[in-house]
């Protein structure tokens, strides 16, 4: 066989080329996993910043000393149910159910977006501002930095929902799906630490 007709012959073969990372094996899987511990780490600074001052502070640097739960812990049921969402939709997508996975990403982002709302509202009824003390710092610092998260992490949603709906995922092609839905969960799992700080150690007597 002459090198032209070799030439042609290998022309003429389908060639399978890689379109990216399968599974979970890829370097953005890792990339988000060093953006959580980042992440968990400012967190971990801010939450010590709290306890280290109510510690060393005077009596009545608490200005809750018993939070009103009345739109917390809904909202953070709330927010548990959305990371459970999310998950069932990551399973939809192994299993090649797209329904499934749609539902799961659809419900997780208006449970998401709930949230942010129930959190606005909160906000508006605390009797203190940025500026009136510590605490009032360390509180809206902290959950507020927490909001953005929520924000970056609806926004990872709405992507999901909208990519799903146009069936771009399968249990190959999943990357996307298992690095959004990890940076969900890290921002239900934060909330959880931010919500045990400020509105339940108040009632073990912490800061008064």
């Amino acid at each position: 066989m002459s090198d032209r007709a070799a030439a042609q012959v290998i022309l003429a073969r389908p060639v399978d080329l890689p379109v990216g990372p399968i599974g979970r094996r890829g370097v953005g899987f890792w990339g988000m996993g060093t953006l959580v511990a980042s992440e968990a780490a400012l967190f971990s600074y801010l939450l010590f910043a709290y306890f280290y001052t109510g510690a060393t502070a005077q009596p009545g640097w608490l200005l809750e000393p018993h939070p009103s739960l009345k739109l917390a812990l809904p909202n953070t049921l709330v927010l548990l149910a959305s990371s459970g969402a999310a998950w069932l939709g990551e399973r939809g997508v192994l299993r090649r159910q797209s329904r499934q996975a749609l539902s799961g990403f659809a419900l997780a982002l208006l449970l998401g977006t709930i949230f942010a709302v129930v959190q606005f509202m909160e906000w508006r009824t605390k009797n203190f501002q940025l500026g009136t003390s510590s605490y009032a710092s360390l509180y809206f610092v902290t959950t507020a930095f927490h909001m953005a998260h929520v924000i970056v992490g609806l926004l990872v949603l709405a992507a999901m929902v909208l990519w799903t709906g146009l069936d771009y995922f399968s249990p190959r092609r999943r990357l996307t799906v298992s690095a959004g839905t990890l940076y969900w969960h890290f921002v239900d799992v934060i909330w959880l630490f931010v919500f045990t700080t400020y509105y339940l150690t108040p009632y073990l007597g912490f800061g008064r």
